[in-house]
């Protein structure tokens, strides 16, 4: 432990949230905006996409439902609101543009939930919330791009609607490493549980070794 987390520690943070009985994966914007190029939102993030890959995998042999989010603006971007205007760059997601299409490596399967939205939280103007609940979900595995927006936001969201979140390490990315670590230790201090993705295999894989996933990881 670091003194900056033995100081968080003291001062009464980073408590426990145990891992649920019925787990769903939410895989947040793994789009081609984050992964081409030629996108204003290129970050460099295709280590994050391939444990996305692997993590959908696992959950869909498991039979653990597996979540998509994409962001989609029309109307010049009216339907974004501030966000649109204080983020230039999403004009990537205006009107169908293919840099808000999935990843070909890794598309929603027949019968999957895919949720659009148009502001960073996943739950925020959108069905989630109420379709985890129809799901009887408890436990929300979030991953995705970018850790310091959308991952952040989901996953504050996800523990205000009463969901434990626990956002998997390399299957979230951003565009530089600094805001990718403090969003991380932040989440893990107060928000969230922030998990290895061994560890997460482990409990969608219903493994032994997820009796405690925070005692593995601290």
């Amino acid at each position: 432990m670091s003194d900056l987390e033995a100081d968080y520690a003291a001062a009464g943070f980073g408590g426990h949230l145990a891992f649920g009985t019925r787990p769903a994966l939410l895989i947040v914007d793994v789009c081609q905006a984050y992964l081409d190029p030629a996108s204003p939102l290129y970050a460099r993030v295709e280590d994050a996409l391939a444990a996305n890959v692997r993590l959908a995998a696992a959950a869909r042999a498991a039979r653990v439902p597996v979540i998509f989010t994409r962001v989609a603006y029309s109307a010049g971007g009216v339907n974004g609101g501030l966000f649109y205007r204080k983020v230039p760059a999403l004009s990537a997601y205006l009107d169908d543009n293919p840099l808000g299409d999935f990843h070909p490596d890794l598309i929603p399967a027949p019968g999957e939930v895919v949720v659009t939205k148009q502001y960073a939280s996943a739950f925020f103007g959108t069905s989630l919330a109420a379709t985890l609940t129809a799901l009887r979900i408890d436990t929300v595995i979030v991953t995705g791009f970018s850790t310091s927006g959308c991952i952040r936001a989901t996953a504050l969201d996800a523990l205000q609607n009463g969901f434990a979140p626990f956002v998997v390490r390399e299957a979230c990315g951003d565009r530089a490493p600094g805001p990718h670590d403090a969003s991380l230790f932040d989440l893990q201090a107060k928000y969230a549980e922030v998990v290895s993705e061994a560890e997460i295999l482990a409990c969608i894989r219903a493994d032994p070794k997820c009796i405690d996933v925070k005692a593995n990881s601290h």
